[in-house]
């Protein structure tokens, strides 16, 4: 028989709700010729090394698992790209899609009347009873309301992790596709020029299995950040405006804690000696701190992605960013020295010197804190 469709399964800590999935999938999709491509972003619970196990039990089961990167919709890409299956469907892999759906989406999208199948949690006929969270429920639906007036894509639940599309028409825009965020339909729709014919689908969204949501506040910031992407990002990068507006934000840090260090030093002005006086110590300890904050909001939310955990790479990682803001700092000061000799008024130098400093700092912390250009 012909390979009729690939299901790419994102994962991260997954690993107790592999084998229940697959005997789901091979009861749903008797009579159809498909695969499974499970993409794990090296879970600590052995995710990937429990799909490998499975793998050599049913060679339909297939295993990318990704070092150094983390994320649902570049994982979903990644996914969809590696299959020669014709159709391709991103679904989850802890139980609350129901597999059962896949027959009628794959009818669906083979028919050709229809260019994308989804399932929705939100339209005639859906549920999310079975959830049990009616604060993710209302979440889920205040993401949908913003997602549409943002992108234009009417849909009753563009925030679907649950679709199905032909693999080329997927390939053709992929170099497109942001990959960032956790949605990648909402990608999809807001990348593709051409308008897709949809078919939609209700589905009884159901509770985990095992293990525990993966909707942090992180993936929240992810969502807003892909709308962004959507929207500006290519007027300015995505990862250097998170990056500038973490550094903004150190800035209010810095001058924060330097207030309040001025404030309850008091004396007479010298600390510990004639020439180290308490503003030389306010500010050292201001820097240190601002940094340290800029350095765990980027490792956060910026390199979320390839984020460093661990008390030694964050040891290392802290003391990469001290070094490389350092160096910033010094292009700041120089470039902004120069334009005022040159004539320029101090406070434009100053911005000017600002940029190429947070340049500076993004494009060296990119590629010897959290390990290469993106």
């Amino acid at each position: 028989m012909t390979l009729r469709l690939a299901v790419i399964l994102p994962t991260y800590n997954e690993r107790k709700n592999l084998r229940p999935l697959v005997v789901r999938l091979d009861a749903a999709l008797q009579g159809i010729e498909w695969e499974a491509v499970i993409v794990d972003d090296h879970s600590p619970d052995g995710t990937a090394d429990e799909a490998r196990a499975i793998s050599l039990e049913d060679p339909r089961i297939r295993v990318i698992e990704r070092f150094g990167r983390r994320g649902l919709a570049s994982a979903a890409i990644e996914g969809m790209c590696a299959t020669a299956a014709p159709v391709v469907a991103v679904m989850d892999a802890d139980h609350q899609h129901d597999p059962a759906l896949l027959p009628g989406m794959l009818e669906a999208v083979e028919s050709g009347d229809y260019d994308l199948a989804y399932a929705s949690r939100f339209c005639e006929g859906a549920s999310t009873e079975a959830w049990n969270r009616p604060d993710r429920v209302k979440a889920s639906g205040f993401a949908n309301s913003l997602a549409r007036r943002v992108t234009g894509v009417e849909l009753t639940d563009p925030m679907s992790g649950y679709f199905m599309l032909r693999a080329e028409t997927l390939r053709t825009d992929a170099n497109r596709l942001s990959g960032v965020g956790f949605k990648i339909l909402l990608d999809i729709l807001a990348t593709v020029d051409r308008p897709l014919r949809i078919k939609e689908f209700p589905l009884s969204f159901a509770a985990r299995a095992e293990g525990e949501s993966k909707l942090d506040r992180t993936v929240v910031f992810e969502f807003l950040v892909g709308l962004y992407d959507k929207w500006l990002g290519r007027i300015i990068p995505t990862r250097f405006a998170l990056f500038g507006t973490i550094g903004a934000a150190g800035v209010v840090v810095h001058m924060a804690v330097l207030a309040t260090f001025l404030h309850f030093a008091g004396g007479d002005g010298f600390v510990f000696g004639r020439w180290i006086t308490e503003f030389d110590v306010g500010q050292t300890v201001a820097s240190i701190v601002a940094m340290t904050f800029n350095f765990v909001l980027n490792n956060s939310l910026t390199y979320a992605d390839k984020r460093l955990a661990g008390a030694g790479p964050l040891l290392r990682g802290w003391l990469r960013f001290a070094l490389t803001c350092s160096v910033g700092m010094l292009a700041n000061i120089g470039v902004a020295a120069v334009l005022v000799r040159s004539g320029f008024h101090a406070y434009p130098a100053a911005i000017v010197g600002i940029l190429v400093g947070s340049v500076w700092n993004y494009a060296l912390s990119s590629r010897f804190v959290w390990g290469r250009f993106k």
